[in-house]
């Protein structure tokens, strides 16, 4: 852990073991992934603007990339809150990998968050559309990263990104043998995981990287 995250021991889904019975029940793919990768789970780290933050370093690169571009924009201040980014250099931020675009983007979600545009509090009352329409008015910020931030941080248990590559991949590879796969496609299949699409999209990721996501 870096100096400049804060302490914070993640916290795991309460409905973890319940969803990974419904869905090893349901699901034949799933019960060969979950006795596979059943050994880690989801966790937050419980820091929206640093989970959203992350979302948009990792934007459009790869996952080993955007951890490395990740830890120097993390070093630059202190601590990672929205006033400290708000008060770096932008030759800074582009010096630890961010395009001018990325640099904009976290510059306005560091304002929004600030500014209180963003209501965090009420987060917790509102369902996942409500949620992602309030995060998508941030520059930056399209249905995936909102998703993502449903994910990862909120915890959301039904979350299905179906913009999310890896998702399809994860799904052509272990219900259609490689073959292309549609949205459509994709839909059909998690039919059988709700309502705990969250929790089979992370297995599904697993299958594909064995080392767990986290934002």
């Amino acid at each position: 852990m870096s100096a400049t995250t804060p302490a914070v021991s993640p916290v795991t889904p309460t409905y973890w073991a319940l969803a990974c019975a419904h869905l090893a029940k349901k699901d034949r793919v799933m019960k060969k992934l979950i006795a596979q990768f059943g050994d880690a789970t989801l966790q937050t780290r419980g820091d929206a603007f640093v989970t959203l933050a992350r979302s948009i370093v990792g934007q459009q690169i790869s996952v080993k990339a955007a951890q490395s571009v990740w830890d120097r924009f993390a070093g630059l201040p202190k601590r990672m809150t929205p006033a400290a980014v708000l008060k770096l250099k932008v030759d800074d931020m582009r010096s630890a990998g961010l395009s001018s675009r990325k640099v904009e983007y976290l510059v306005d979600l560091a304002v929004h968050f600030s500014s209180g545009a963003v209501h965090v509090q009420a987060w917790q009352e509102m369902d996942d559309e409500a949620i992602i329409d309030q995060l998508v008015g941030i520059r930056g910020i399209g249905r995936w990263t909102a998703e993502m931030f449903l994910i990862f941080h909120l915890m959301r248990p039904n979350v299905l990104p179906l913009d999310d590559v890896g998702l399809i991949n994860g799904i052509s590879r272990n219900y259609f043998s490689g073959e292309p796969v549609s949205r459509s496609d994709a839909r059909e299949v998690a039919q059988a995981w709700s309502p705990y699409a969250t929790v089979a999209t992370w297995y599904i990721w697993r299958s594909l990287d064995p080392v767990p996501v986290a934002y």
